[in-house]
């Protein structure tokens, strides 16, 4: 299975630009799964509905969320109508939405997707690590399991705790990746058990700014300890950051584990296809 991963899209530059690469992009890489977090696409700050609803035109799978999943209110009654927008399976019981959801793709196969937040240096959510062990404990993964692949979504912001989830479950996941810090790391690898990794995808915004919000405003703030104008997204041209995966469907266990970097001003990075 050929799985992407798209990083945290910001603001107007992001939806943009996702929306106008994700279709020659699933033609090109021959995907089958496309998982998109998209908790900063409404300027920056949560995910409207209708910007949700043009992520899954243009090509997207599912969509995760993380610690801004509430910052738009309507985005609470979406949730429970729309399950291919997950938000972190570790909130409180009762909290609006899921934090997992089961992809149907072709070839009568199942992709799970999940997502867990973390909580170094993040609100103080339920344990993550007994989270995702309680939600894999669900299915079995590969050939003759109830999914084919599974790709688990850390929300974090140490890249400590990042790493502690992705050995903590090397190979019983077909990917890991970390969302929240819209910096691309170049750890991209199969780990020694045979899940992909990587600490962070990246965002898919304006890298000409402070992790995609304007650089003016958002450089005062380290400058002043004063309140300061709201923060806004960057508008200028976008990088699209991610992670390309290619699975075995016997195990759903990792063969390759690439980068994509699009677009922008970053260095570019495209899988073979």
């Amino acid at each position: 299975m050929r799985l992407l991963f798209l990083g945290d899209v910001v603001g107007r530059a992001g939806r943009e630009a996702v929306c106008d690469a994700l279709p020659g992009l699933r033609e090109r890489l021959r995907l089958d799964c496309v998982v998109v977090n998209a908790e900063n696409a409404s300027h920056g700050f949560g995910l409207a509905p209708e910007m949700a609803r043009a992520l899954f035109a243009a090509g997207a799978d599912a969509i995760t969320l993380g610690n801004h999943a509430f910052d738009r209110k309507e985005i609470i009654p979406f949730l429970e109508q729309e399950p291919r927008v997950i938000r972190p399976l570790n909130y409180p019981p009762g909290t609006p939405g899921k934090g997992a959801m089961v992809v149907e793709v072709s070839g009568n196969r199942r992709v799970l997707v999940l997502q867990a937040m973390g909580r170094l240096f993040m609100e103080p959510l339920d344990d993550p690590f007994r989270a995702v062990q309680a939600e894999l404990a669900r299915h079995r993964m590969g050939k003759d399991g109830t999914v084919q692949a599974i790709v688990l979504d850390v929300h974090a912001e140490a890249t400590s705790e990042k790493q502690a989830f992705g050995h903590s479950f090397d190979g019983h996941v077909s990917l890991v990746v970390g969302t929240h810090t819209h910096v691309p790391t170049a750890d991209h690898r199969v780990l020694e058990g045979g899940t992909a990794y990587c600490t962070d995808a990246g965002m898919c915004g304006d890298y000409d700014s402070v992790i995609g919000m304007q650089k003016g405003p958002a450089t005062l703030r380290f400058w002043r300890k004063v309140p300061a104008e709201r923060l806004a997204p960057a508008e200028g041209a976008a990088t699209l950051a991610g992670v390309f995966v290619e699975t075995d469907d016997a195990t759903g266990l990792a063969l390759r584990c690439l980068p994509l970097r699009m677009g922008g001003g970053l260095a570019q990075a495209m899988p073979d296809a």
